[in-house]
């Protein structure tokens, strides 16, 4: 019970800081919309600021989780870092309709300072995963170490990118072709890890 109504909380502050953005949303508003008294509220949580981490936290998981799912797998190396690439990728095409609902992707257009926040601490999960992906790819000969050891940063960097709405419109007056290049980035990185 006790943590259904702190995840109710944090679904609702959520919703609310989607909507009117963190600076207009009140504790009172909170309280409100979850149908639970203030007091309730600082059961859970001694301030906004406490509630924000708690969404971010959610949100930033919610990226993940995919990519945690792929590293448990019993695939190879290669596969895996394959399989992550391709989710994370996809993160960024169809956010409301695969993999976060519809208050994440709200909230990460609408909120931009706060989804920074969400990206960053998403960005540190996805690089402890990568890491261990290009572990897994160096114990079994699948990755060189030299490679591997600095590949991880520059994979979360590059797929940073793809988030970029500018930088797509950039490369895309380029000439440049998101869709049909989303496997050769894949590629190159894979061709790069076996050197």
């Amino acid at each position: 019970m006790v943590s259904k109504t702190r995840e109710k909380l944090i679904d609702v502050a959520r919703q609310l800081f989607a909507r009117k953005g963190v600076e207009n949303t009140t504790m009172l508003d909170i309280a409100e919309a979850s149908e639970k008294g203030r007091r309730t509220i600082y059961t859970y949580f001694k301030n906004k600021r406490e509630i924000h981490q708690a969404v971010i936290e959610r949100e930033s998981e919610q990226i993940v989780a995919r990519q945690r799912q792929i590293l448990a797998s019993d695939a190879t190396a290669a596969r895996k870092l394959s399989e992550f690439l391709k989710a994370r990728l996809e993160i960024v095409k169809c956010p409301t309709e695969r993999f976060l609902s519809e208050n994440v992707s709200d909230f990460l257009r609408l909120d931009f300072k706060r989804a920074e926040k969400t990206r960053r601490l998403a960005a540190k999960k996805e690089i402890e995963i990568l890491r261990a992906i290009l572990d897994a790819g160096v114990s079994s000969g699948e990755f060189t170490p030299t490679q591997a050891r600095r590949t991880a940063v520059v994979v979360v960097m590059v797929l940073q990118g793809y988030d970029n709405p500018n930088v797509a419109m950039n490369l895309e007056a380029l000439g440049f072709d998101r869709e049909g290049s989303e496997q050769q980035v894949i590629d190159f990185i894979l061709q790069g890890l076996r050197m």
